[in-house]
């Protein structure tokens, strides 16, 4: 079966098609609010017969942008009502137990990734999210139950920031400085967001794991999302990289409601 997957944050978007369990193919676009339904619908299945797939035959979709969604149902209901749709949220199968103080409130994607983390690693588990707008962490415990997390900005969001407010700072490429301490300030920019950044998430991991009270070698710290490597290259606590978790996660929720 053809499976249209829709991974849609705040600032990108990911679409993948599934045949089975393989991902057959993907494509990343920016997540315009301005964008219709008709105009959704029109990148993702032009994006699907430019690569050759067919016709898609179920659709599996999670949304962090409830302006984006309204739009996005929009199009599920016009063009996708004849087909298995899955959309993330209440009533949707996940078989993940949330303990948090509001289930509710936990976005969409986490929940996809905490189900994916669990289906193929298995916990305890931490899935650390790095995409445009927040770097994500979620935590599963040895029964696959998600816990909670944590949140921080982005990189790329701090280096924007940074660029607005810093009156003799400017716009960087993240890259790999010479070293940690930069002889020009945009090494120093960079050695702060190359090196910080890998700080952050070994910190954070490491201060989970002694909370979850597990060894180390036991937890699954899956690193996805549009992460920059020159990050993850520097940390020490990633044991996985999947970019495509997200999507898998949903061809999960597919499978879990509609077989």
């Amino acid at each position: 079966m053809s499976l249209l997957t829709l991974d849609v944050g705040n600032s990108r978007s990911v679409i993948g098609v599934f045949e089975g369990s393989t991902l057959l193919e993907h494509w990343t676009v920016s997540s315009d609010v301005a964008r219709t339904a008709d105009e959704w619908y029109l990148l993702a299945h032009g994006f699907v017969r430019s690569a050759g797939l067919g016709d898609v035959e179920a659709v599996a979709m999670c949304c962090t942008v409830p302006s984006i969604q309204l739009e996005l149902r929009a199009m599920l209901d016009r063009y996708f009502s004849a087909l298995p749709v899955s959309v993330v949220g209440p009533g949707v199968k996940t078989g993940v137990a949330i303990q948090t103080d509001n289930p509710r409130e936990v976005g969409a994607d986490r929940i996809v990734n905490a189900l994916a983390a669990a289906e193929l690693y298995g916990g305890p588990a931490i899935v650390v999210d790095m995409n445009g707008t927040a770097t994500i962490f979620d935590v599963l415990d040895e029964q696959n139950r998600y816990l909670g997390g944590a949140i921080a900005p982005a990189v790329e969001l701090s280096l924007d920031a940074l660029a607005r407010h810093g009156a003799q700072l400017r716009a960087v490429e993240l890259a790999q400085p010479r070293g940690v301490i930069g002889k020009n300030t945009v090494e120093a920019v960079q050695a702060g967001a190359v090196y910080g950044f890998a700080g952050l998430v070994d910190g954070i991991v490491d201060r989970v794991i002694e909370t979850l009270g597990a060894e180390p070698d036991d937890v699954a710290v899956i690193a996805t999302g549009s992460y920059a490597d020159v990050i993850l290259d520097h940390c020490s606590s990633i044991t996985a990289r999947d970019p495509w978790l997200t999507l898998t996660g949903l061809r999960l929720v597919h499978e879990k409601n509609h077989t």
